[in-house]
C-alpha cells in the first residue's frame, strides 16, 4: 500500500484575502488545515502561526519516543500559546483565532485531533463519514434538539465556534486513532467547502476522481461554482493498494 496526498487552497469568490492555511509534510507524516478569523488580517496570521508552530513542533519531536497523543498535544499547545503571544504583542489582533485539524501517521497508524469546525472525513467505497465533530453552537443545538438539521443550514448562529486556538481556556484536545483500510481516502477541509457542497456531492467527486491533486482542485471549483462565499481549503490523503504513479 502507498499513501498518496495533495492539497489546494483558494480565496473563493467573495473574500478579498485567504485566511486559511495548510501544510502537507513532504514525507506524508502529518497534515494540517487551519481556518483563521479576526479583523486586521488577524485570521491570516492566526492560521499561519498555528500551521507553522505545529509543523516546527512535530518535526522537532517526531523521532523521539513521544506517543502520538503526546506529539499532538504538544503541537496544539505550542500553537495556541504562539497565537496568544502574538495577540499580547499586537493588541490590534487580540480577537484573532483559528480552527485546526491535525492528522498524523505514526508507524502507519492515522491519528487525529481538531478544534473548531474545519473537518476530517473518511471516504470508504461510496460512503463519506465525518470523523470530526464540529465545535460549534449549532452542532450542540442539533445534538440537544434545539434545532433540526434543516433549520441549522440557514441559522444565523451556525458559524459560532465554541472552541478555537488563540484562547487561554484551550487546555488540550482529545486525539484518537482512526481505522484505515486499502482504498480509503481522508479529506481535511475548511468550512468554505462544506458550506457550499453537500456530503453526497463531496463523496461523488472524491470517488470519481482518483488523482488527489485533481480531486482537490475539482472540489474547490465546485464550491466556487456554488457561490464560493468563504475561503476554501482541501487536503486529500489516499490509501492505495495499487496506486497509479501519476495520482
Amino acid at each position: 500500500m502507498k499513501r498518496l496526498f495533495a492539497g489546494a487552497t483558494d480565496t473563493g469568490c467573495v473574500r478579498s484575502a485567504n485566511q486559511d492555511s495548510y501544510y502537507i509534510d513532504p514525507e506524508g507524516r502529518f497534515f494540517v488545515v487551519a481556518d483563521g478569523m479576526g479583523g486586521h488580517a488577524g485570521g491570516e496570521i492566526a492560521s499561519k502561526i498555528a500551521v507553522d508552530s505545529i509543523r516546527e513542533c512535530l518535526e522537532a519531536l517526531w523521532d523521539t519516543n513521544a506517543t502520538p497523543q503526546k506529539l499532538m498535544e504538544d503541537a496544539i499547545s505550542k500553537a495556541n500559546q504562539a497565537i496568544i503571544d502574538d495577540q499580547n504583542a499586537n493588541p490590534i489582533r487580540s480577537d484573532m483565532g483559528t480552527t485546526v485539524v491535525l492528522l498524523i501517521f505514526h508507524e502507519e497508524q492515522p491519528w487525529f485531533c481538531h478544534i473548531g469546525d474545519s473537518r476530517l472525513y473518511r471516504l470508504r467505497g461510496a460512503k463519506l463519514e465525518q470523523i470530526s465533530d464540529d465545535h460549534t453552537w449549532i452542532a450542540r443545538a442539533i445534538q440537544t434538539g434545539v434545532v433540526n438539521a434543516d433549520e441549522a443550514k440557514s441559522h444565523p448562529w451556525r458559524h459560532m465556534l465554541l472552541q478555537c486556538l488563540g484562547r487561554e481556556d484551550v487546555k488540550g484536545v482529545a486525539s484518537r486513532a482512526i481505522e484505515w483500510q486499502p482504498g480509503d481516502r481522508f479529506l481535511i477541509c475548511s468550512d468554505g467547502l462544506t458550506e457550499e457542497l453537500s456530503d453526497d456531492r463531496i463523496a461523488h467527486q472524491l470517488k470519481s476522481i482518483r488523482n488527489c491533486q485533481q480531486s482537490a482542485q475539482a472540489l474547490i471549483e465546485s464550491a466556487k461554482l456554488r457561490g464560493g462565499r468563504d475561503n476554501i481549503t482541501v487536503v486529500i490523503v489516499s490509501n492505495e493498494l495499487n496506486p497509479n504513479p501519476q495520482s
